[in-house]
């Protein structure tokens, strides 16, 4: 039964809609567009706090923080041996950015598994996270201007991009904004990287389909583990584990601010435990969602709260996938902690996440009526 709960099954079918249209956009050339773009505009004399906004620009377009860092980690250290720049704090800005359209993106696998759980619209949620995210960026881009300025100024390059190719990408993004119905928006994207793809002659028909393939393919280890959390979490209920867990809770839950808190560090717990934010969003999403009913936190915010913080602890995570793979791309980084502590955006993330619970406007100090 919770393995065929129509929330799971929803989910697991925009994952796959999701990676079909990843697959056939990068196929297409558009990952590589779109990094170029970034790489042509970005000023050589800011170069590191340019590397922080072009993995903001590129994962939020690509909603992956693993696909963002192995394709700037390249880069990164370019910048790094032309500029004498720290390698750790270049790794820090790509991570952090990554990160940034992790937690925000349409099609990123958080996005998706914290609106089902939470029965929200995409777009709501976007609304709700960005008032949060845009300003921890913001301060992390300064602070990467006044900070990270190199010694010498690097060679300027020339980068080739086709606009076109990207494209796609501002689809989905704009589509989405403007509450168009998921399925229908990556339908759409597919179709038209698929189209742009053809047209270019990137890959044939045949082609098309083994790319949409390869994209189902990558998203067969989170679509089994949806299904298995699902079953899990039903099981877990059907035996009175989250009836015996809420009520442990609601003991030191005592209105919307402290049930606001009490998600927060729920998930980032899970999300310690996991090393994975999806899954830890997918645990979390049941026990989180009744907790929101009860001390009515509305839930686009209770989705924007699991996304933060399962997004900001993955992303410090010395054993997480994003730190390790920076450790793995870019050279001299002999430890996980070097990049951690030059992961600046996700510290000021959750600061932001936590400045907003204690001082939003209309915090109730009451439990929501029935």
């Amino acid at each position: 039964q919770g393995v065929v709960e129509e929330n799971i099954i929803t989910m697991c079918l925009i994952f796959l809609a999701a990676g079909a249209f990843s697959g056939a956009v990068k196929a297409a050339g558009g990952v590589d567009s779109t990094v170029n773009l970034g790489l042509s505009i970005l000023p050589s004399n800011v170069a590191v706090a340019g590397l922080f906004v072009i993995a903001c620009f590129i994962s939020i377009s690509m909603g992956t923080s693993v696909g963002t860092i192995t394709a700037l980690a390249p880069i990164a250290v370019g910048i790094s041996e032309k500029t004498g720049f720290s390698m750790a704090v270049c790794a820090g800005a790509v991570v952090g950015g990554a990160m940034f359209g992790d937690n925000l993106s349409f099609i990123s696998d958080t996005t998706i598994a914290a609106c089902n759980g939470q029965g929200c619209e995409m777009k709501d949620k976007f609304r709700e996270n960005f008032k949060i995210a845009l300003p921890a960026a913001l301060v992390t881009f300064v602070l990467l201007l006044i900070f990270g300025r190199p010694e010498t100024l690097p060679a300027v390059q020339e980068y080739s991009y086709n606009i076109i190719k990207v494209l796609p990408y501002i689809f989905v993004l704009v589509a989405s904004l403007l509450g168009v119905n998921v399925f229908a928006v990556l339908t759409g994207g597919i179709l038209f990287s698929g189209a742009i793809g053809l047209a270019t002659g990137s890959f044939s028909a045949l082609e098309l389909a083994n790319n949409v393939y390869n994209g189902f393919s990558g998203m067969f280890e989170i679509f089994l583990l949806s299904m298995i959390t699902g079953g899990l979490a039903k099981m877990v209920e059907k035996e009175g584990g989250l009836e015996w867990l809420l009520q442990k809770i609601s003991k030191v839950i005592k209105n919307r601010q402290t049930a606001e808190l009490g998600i927060a560090v729920m998930t980032s717990l899970t999300n310690i435990a996991t090393a994975n934010n999806t899954v830890a969003i997918l645990i979390d999403s049941t026990i989180a969602k009744d907790i929101s009913k009860e001390y009515g936190v509305d839930p686009k915010r209770t989705a924007s709260l699991l996304d933060i913080f399962a997004c900001a602890f993955q992303g410090i995570l010395p054993y997480g996938a994003q730190i390790l793979f920076a450790c793995a791309l870019m050279e001299n980084l002999n430890s996980p902690f070097q990049v951690i502590t030059q992961c600046w955006y996700q510290f000021i993330l959750m600061a932001f996440a936590i400045l907003s619970i204690f001082f939003a406007k209309g915090v109730d100090t009451k439990k929501a009526t029935n």
